[in-house]
C-alpha cells in the first residue's frame, strides 16, 4: 500500500513539473534590442507583455536598432508612458516591477538602418551601452534579446571583441535575418564562438491563430486584453487586438526553465546544437536547379567594371527577388556582391542590376528548401559548441514550422499566466 501511494505521489509531482512553470535558479540580467515602431508592430505588443513582468529580471538596457523601417527610441518611451499610468495598478500585486524612471533611464537609440557588406560602421548609443552592460562586474552573464536586427550587437562585439564571453544571445532569428544579413554573417564569420540561439522559425508556435475564436487565439483580446488599462486600450491598435506576440518567446526563455542549457524544455523552447550555418556563395546566374536552405545566407556575385570611385559602404546595385529590393556593394577588383536570406519556400526568380556603364546586369533563379540547416557544403559558416537552433526532429514540427512544437505546447499556460495580470488592470 505504502508503495502504491509513493508511486502515485510521485507521478502527480513529475505531472506537475513538467506542465507548470519551472523558475529560473537565478534571476536573469537582461537587455533587449527592439525594432519596435519599424516594420512589424508585434515588437509593442512583445514590450507591453515585458513591462508587466519586469519583475522578473534585471534589466540593463533596452535599445531601439531598427535596420528598416521607421523604429525609435522614442516608441519606446511611449510604451513606458503607457505603462507609468497603470504602474500603480500593477504594483499592488506585484513586487519590484521597474519603475517607470529607471525604464527610462536605460533606454537607448541604436543604429537606424542595416550595415554595410561589412557589417559594422560606427558605434551608436545603443553599442556602447551594450558594451558598458557586458562590462559590469557580475557572474551571471547579460542575456541580450534580440527582437530585430543584429548591428548594435555587431558594432558590440567589433568594438569590444572582450565581451563576447559575458554575453548570451537570444535571437528572433527568420525574416529579422533577411533585414540584417550583413551584420550576422559579420558575427557569425568572425565570433564562431558567441553563446547564440538562432530562433529562425521555433518562436512560430507562440503567435496566435486568427482562425481559432478560442480565448487564447482571436479571442484573447475580447476575453483578457480589452479593458485592461491603458496598456490594453493601446493593444488594440496591433493586428487588431490579435495577439502575435512574435518576440515573446525570447522573455519566456527567460522566465521558465534552465536558460543556460538550451536542450532542456522551456516556455521559450528547446534547441538543439548548430554545426554549421549555411551560406551559398554564386558566382553565376543561379537556375531554379540551384537549391538553398530556407534561412540561410545566399550571396550572389558578379565580375563587372573595375571602378577606384565606388565607397565600400555605398550600395551601387539591386537585388530584386520576392517582389523586394536589396542593396549590393563592391568590394573592389571587379568584383560586386549582395547577400540574402529569406523565409519563401519554393522557385524565386531574381534580378540584379546597376546603373553603372558596363554593369552585366542578371537574370536567375533560385529553389528554397524548407529545411534547415540542412546538407553541409565547404561555403558554409562553421560555428562552435555553443551556437543552437531550431530543433530538427519531424515530431516537433508545428503547421510545418520546424522546431515551433516545443514553444506550441506551452502556450495555453503562458497565455492564461498572464491573464491574470491583465485582470489586475480592470480593478
Amino acid at each position: 500500500m505504502k508503495n502504491t501511494l509513493f508511486i502515485a505521489l510521485f507521478i502527480i509531482i513529475y505531472i506537475a513539473s513538467v506542465s507548470a512553470q519551472q523558475p529560473v535558479p537565478q534571476k536573469p540580467r537582461i537587455l533587449i534590442s527592439t525594432d519596435i515602431g519599424g516594420t512589424d508592430p508585434d515588437d509593442n505588443q512583445s514590450m507591453a507583455h515585458f513591462l508587466m513582468y519586469s519583475n522578473e529580471f534585471d534589466t540593463e538596457g533596452i535599445i531601439s536598432s531598427p535596420s528598416f523601417g521607421e523604429g525609435n527610441k522614442e516608441e519606446i518611451l511611449r510604451m513606458i508612458n503607457l505603462y507609468e499610468k497603470d504602474f500603480p495598478k500593477l504594483k499592488k500585486h506585484i513586487k519590484k516591477l521597474a519603475t517607470p524612471d529607471y525604464l527610462r533611464s536605460i533606454t537607448k537609440q541604436g543604429r537606424k538602418g542595416a550595415a554595410p557588406y561589412c557589417g559594422f560602421t560606427s558605434a551608436t548609443e545603443g553599442s556602447e551601452w551594450i558594451i558598458k552592460c557586458a562590462r559590469h562586474k557580475s557572474k551571471r552573464p547579460l542575456w541580450v534579446l534580440v527582437w530585430g536586427g543584429l548591428e548594435d550587437i555587431a558594432q558590440a562585439l567589433h568594438d569590444a571583441p572582450d565581451i563576447q564571453n559575458k554575453l548570451r544571445i537570444y535571437w528572433i532569428g527568420g525574416p529579422n535575418k533577411k533585414w540584417s544579413i550583413n551584420s550576422y554573417s559579420y558575427i557569425v564569420q568572425n565570433f564562431p564562438d558567441l553563446w547564440f540561439i538562432e530562433n529562425n522559425v521555433s518562436y512560430r508556435g507562440f503567435t496566435s491563430q486568427k482562425k481559432i475564436k478560442d480565448k487564447y487565439n482571436a479571442g484573447y483580446y475580447d476575453t483578457y486584453i480589452k479593458g485592461a488599462g491603458y496598456i490594453g486600450a493601446d493593444f488594440a491598435h496591433y493586428y487588431e487586438g490579435n495577439p502575435k506576440l512574435g518576440d515573446t518567446p525570447s522573455l519566456l526563455y527567460m522566465l521558465d526553465g534552465d536558460p543556460e542549457n538550451p536542450t532542456k524544455e522551456s516556455w521559450g523552447g528547446s534547441f538543439e546544437l548548430c554545426t554549421h550555418s549555411p551560406r551559398t556563395v554564386f558566382h553565376h546566374a543561379a537556375t531554379e536547379k540551384d537549391t538553398v536552405p530556407v534561412f540561410s545566407i545566399i550571396e550572389f556575385h558578379v565580375k563587372g567594371p573595375v571602378k577606384n570611385d565606388i565607397p565600400t559602404d555605398s550600395i551601387c546595385m539591386t537585388l530584386t527577388i520576392g517582389k523586394q529590393k536589396w542593396g549590393g556593394y563592391y568590394l573592389g577588383n571587379g568584383d560586386y556582391a549582395v547577400r540574402h536570406s529569406t523565409y519563401y519556400l519554393g522557385t524565386l526568380p531574381y534580378t540584379i542590376t546597376s546603373d553603372i556603364p558596363g554593369f552585366p546586369n542578371q537574370k536567375g533563379a533560385i529553389t528554397v528548401e524548407n529545411i534547415w540547416p540542412g546538407r553541409k557544403s565547404n561555403t558554409d559558416y562553421k560555428v562552435g559548441s555553443n551556437w543552437f537552433t531550431d530543433k530538427s526532429e519531424s515530431d516537433l514540427f508545428w503547421q510545418g514550422f520546424q522546431g515551433a512544437q516545443t514553444i506550441y505546447k506551452w502556450r495555453t499556460e503562458i497565455m492564461e499566466d498572464w491573464g491574470k495580470r491583465l485582470k489586475w488592470l480592470k480593478e
